[in-house]
């Protein structure tokens, strides 16, 4: 069985890392007054954060249409017999409904969905595991049973600067986002049931970060190898001194920077910085 894999933008995946370990993308969108622009495709992450400081309201988002996705999985039917396809977390976004409603509607393919529950590079590290093992001609079965071991270790803390675009879009659940955005704090969140909530009320923007640090060398220093990644919001030196800090301390853990691109640098604004890692 030749199994194919499949994510949306908001792995941000980057290109060339797509074409090499053959994952097959569908793009959201990010829409201002001008226009819709599929990300990672029409806009670039730096284009969109400097459009977004020159427009005047907060631009929305969108997933892509079934239409759009059964096209994909049509495509893909002629190679392949299977599709293993990992999304954002189905709390925030109605992609992975999407694909499984468009896998009901085209013959010739089966199609696997993922929820990731998650999103950004930690929905990336499922994707590529997903690849690794299809090029290896694991079965859809066995790539799933390993997506769900890594479920179990998977962590993600991020903070933002402005909780405005996150109360504005939606995506924030739960009325500690207006008593944060009263006292200008700097919450540290995460997700929680598919969707994103507070996890702690930090005054200041170091000390989050300070803190998102300690949780994660804590797990490190239990012993286990992980892989990391930190994640940022047009920031990446910020990113990268984090990334150079722990690497220092933990050179057995695999690293990486990533980055939160135009739909999901929509809902958190920039300079928002995340950090992402499991067990490997």
């Amino acid at each position: 069985m030749k199994v194919a894999v499949m994510t949306d933008s908001t792995a941000y995946i980057p290109e060339d890392i797509r074409n090499e370990h053959d994952i097959h993308m569908v793009p959201l969108s990010v829409n201002f007054g001008d226009g819709s622009y599929q990300e990672e495709i029409d806009i670039t992450t730096e284009d969109f954060y400097n459009k977004m400081k020159e427009s005047q309201e907060l631009p929305t988002t969108s997933q892509p249409s079934i239409g759009y996705v059964t096209t994909k999985l049509e495509e893909l039917s002629k190679s392949y017999d299977a599709v293993v396809s990992i999304h954002l977390s189905s709390g925030i976004s109605g992609t992975f409904q999407s694909v499984v409603s468009a896998g009901d509607m085209v013959e010739g393919i089966l199609v696997y969905a993922f929820d990731s529950e998650i999103s950004c590079m930690a929905q990336g590290f499922y994707v590529l595991e997903a690849a690794r093992m299809a090029k290896m001609n694991k079965t859809p079965e066995e790539i799933l049973t390993r997506l769900n071991e890594m479920k179990e270790s998977m962590t993600a803390y991020f903070m933002v600067d402005d909780l405005t675009n996150l109360q504005r879009g939606g995506r924030l659940s739960g009325a500690q986002a207006l008593v944060g955005g009263l006292l200008q704090i700097k919450p540290i969140l995460h997700f929680v049931d598919k969707v994103i909530v507070p996890f702690e009320k930090i005054r200041t923007r170091k000390k989050a970060i300070s803190r998102i640090t300690s949780m994660l060398e804590d797990a490190a220093s239990k012993g286990d190898p992980l892989d990391v990644s930190f994640i940022h919001a047009n920031d990446e030196a910020a990113a990268k001194e984090l990334r150079d800090a722990f690497a220092e301390k933990f050179p057995n853990a695999e690293t990486n920077i990533s980055y939160f691109g135009p739909v999901i640098g929509t809902h958190l604004g920039e300079g928002a910085l995340g950090i992402a890692w499991y067990r490997k």
